[in-house]
């Protein structure tokens, strides 16, 4: 699936992302942590990132070399098949089906009625008005719909044949459509309509690849929606899109004699992956392999964050109770695993978890911890205080502190040693709370209470 949609925003955790910390409480301790994640990319980062398409056409490179360089060893050959069946509805109880001219329906007998032009509403029970003045009779199913001299409607314009079947109980919709007006459908859902013609053009091959390398079955070919490739029909074509399609006509890639399985996703940092690397299980393919990607610094996700999420968050999240670091497996670079490590032993997750459970936008990740305890209990005004803890991954981290309800200021200098540890002695005269900040990213307030 080409999990990567350019006009998405990133995932919502708004339960995740923020200050609140998580507590670590013991007999004589108590500790905060936070991570701060940053990364690179957006997308599965598996085939050709569309942002590196767009910085190799801003370069001069044609669209048959852009898809040679992202899907190495495949080439171009004629599609295998001409038309396509997209399944636009799965379950519906009613839908309204129209047409401006005169068009044509025939039933599951092979029995051709002509239709004028209208609105017409279904439900499963398969009724048809055969004409204006007549009662709807049922037909005998599946009904496919043929246009006259425009495009049938369903809520939206579609071009080729709607074929509506009804399981007793609701009712499924399949466009069965010319490969090319598919395409044309799905281009510039999956890439901007004003981004050089070369960068559609790949796109268009790799949309038509994708389509055709991942038929389901005898009902249907693909889904019309995120589940394969969002197909909006005649609504969503635009001039470049049409013309990017036009001019790559019947293209495909082709490996080994077969349609080339062309993910696809938004940006890849500045190098793409391995599909072994990324999908549970995968067996390695010879055109899905990790290739530079230079031009990627164009994209406004080549780099992101901080993200900024408590422990607590976390853990809830993965479902690992107490949750006190991240790891990732390799430790730097593009991850293909997670060690969570918990109060009660170590999780191991592909990395495609935690990044659906974060809400992140790649896999290509940095976790820093900002970590912070300090003795339990009450202190005495004017006593000394041990803050100590731990701070990976992260440079030029500081302490705050501030009364509760007052501004920030810079804390005593802080020194962090060769194994992330630290150690630093405060000494308030009223309640303080205490805070590890690295730039803009802020770990949780601990507070430290004055008797």
């Amino acid at each position: 699936m080409p999990v990567r949609r350019l006009a998405l925003a990133l995932v919502a955790v708004a339960a995740l992302v923020g200050p609140a910390g998580a507590t670590s409480q013991s007999a004589d301790a108590v500790t905060l942590t936070t991570f701060v994640i940053n990364g690179r990319g957006w997308g599965h980062g598996v085939g050709m990132p569309q942002w590196g398409a767009y910085g190799y056409a801003q370069h001069g490179l044609t669209y048959d070399r852009i898809l040679a360089h992202f899907y190495p060893g495949t080439t171009l050959a004629p599609a295998p098949v001409a038309r396509i069946k997209v399944l636009l509805v799965d379950s519906a109880k009613r839908l309204v089906l129209s047409s401006t001219d005169p068009f044509l329906v025939v039933d599951g007998e092979g029995v051709r009625h002509n239709l004028p032009g209208g609105t017409y509403p279904l439900t499963p029970a398969l009724k048809v008005r055969l004409a204006p003045s007549a009662p709807a009779e049922a037909l005998p199913g599946p009904l496919r719909f043929v246009p006259g001299a425009s495009p049938l409607w369903l809520a939206h314009p579609w071009r080729g044949d709607l074929i509506v079947a009804a399981n007793g109980s609701s009712l499924s919709v399949v466009n069965s459509v010319p490969i090319e007006a598919y395409v044309r459908g799905v281009v510039s859902n999956e890439m901007p309509r004003n981004w050089p013609l070369e960068a559609v053009k790949a796109q268009a091959v790799a949309t038509r690849s994708y389509a055709l390398s991942h038929r389901h079955g005898a009902d249907f070919d693909v889904f019309g929606d995120t589940r394969d490739q969002v197909y909006g029909g005649v609504a969503t074509e635009t001039p470049l899109g049409n013309r990017a399609v036009a001019e790559t006509s019947r293209q495909v890639l082709v490996y080994g004699g077969k349609v080339a399985t062309t993910y696809f996703f938004s940006s890849s940092g500045g190098r793409t992956a391995s599909v072994a690397d990324v999908f549970v299980n995968a067996k390695p393919v010879p055109y899905l392999v990790s290739v530079p990607d230079p031009y990627d610094t164009v994209s406004p996700w080549h780099s992101w964050g901080p993200v900024v999420l408590s422990a607590a968050a976390v853990s809830r999240a993965l479902d690992v109770p107490g949750l006190i670091d991240l790891k990732t497996v390799p430790a730097t670079g593009r991850a293909r695993a997670v060690v969570a490590i918990g109060r009660s032993g170590d999780v191991s997750m592909p990395a495609g978890v935690l990044r659906r459970a974060l809400g992140l936008r790649s896999t290509w990740i940095r976790v820093g911890v900002l970590s912070l305890s300090r003795s339990a209990g009450p202190v005495a005004a004017g006593s000394s205080v041990a803050l100590f803890g731990r701070v990976e991954l992260l440079k030029g981290v500081t302490l705050e502190q501030r009364p509760p309800g007052g501004t920030w200021q810079a804390g005593p200098a802080l020194a962090v040693a060769p194994d992330s540890s630290f150690s630093i002695s405060v000494t308030p005269t009223a309640t303080n709370e205490y805070r590890l900040a690295a730039g803009t990213a802020k770990g949780a307030p601990l507070r430290v209470i004055v008797s």
